[in-house]
């Protein structure tokens, strides 16, 4: 079976290699990535190719204090977007005027994103008071392929400037 670009279709899990065989360690993403693209531009079968993240850490990046006014104000601008959305669909469905239905609908929704968004913040009773931004992200990329064609994978790789194949890693 293939897929409607003519490559061959995973039969399973899509994300599983039969008997995988590690290929090269990068420290970053698009070390592993170049690897895959270096193989796929010499036209190795990069279907039985994977990259795996490994030893995960979460990095959260603070982005500013919170206080009652910000609460308040990103309370006020989410109810204002939501009433909006509501306004307008509401208008699908009623007569009337729809400028009226749709300023008393975002009225209503600042109303309660503010007080919704305080009643958040004041349950946390402080011991939150900063907004941030969290990923997860691996340390170390591995690029795996299958054991079947394992030995092609090494020969090309040697070929790539900078790239040190690792299959004990």
């Amino acid at each position: 079976m293939t897929t409607p670009f003519g490559a061959p279709r995973q039969v399973g899990n899509p994300l599983k290699l039969e008997f995988p065989q590690s290929l090269a360690v990068y420290d970053d993403y698009a070390a592993a990535q170049r690897t895959v693209d270096y193989l796929s531009d010499h036209e190795f079968p990069v279907e039985n190719c994977m990259i795996v993240g490994t030893d995960l850490k979460r990095v959260e990046r603070i982005t500013g204090r919170l206080t009652t006014g910000r609460v308040a104000l990103g309370g006020l601008l989410t109810g204002l977007w939501f009433g909006l959305l509501i306004g307008l669909l509401f208008t699908f469905f009623t007569s009337g005027s729809p400028w009226a239905q749709i300023v008393s609908t975002m009225a209503f929704g600042a109303l309660f994103g503010v007080i919704w968004a305080l009643v958040g913040y004041a349950a946390t009773r402080g011991q939150r008071d900063f907004s941030s931004v969290t990923q997860v992200v691996a340390t170390r990329y591995e690029v795996l392929v299958e054991h079947k064609v394992a030995a092609r994978a090494r020969e090309l790789l040697a070929g790539l400037p900078g790239a040190l194949p690792n299959p004990f890693a």
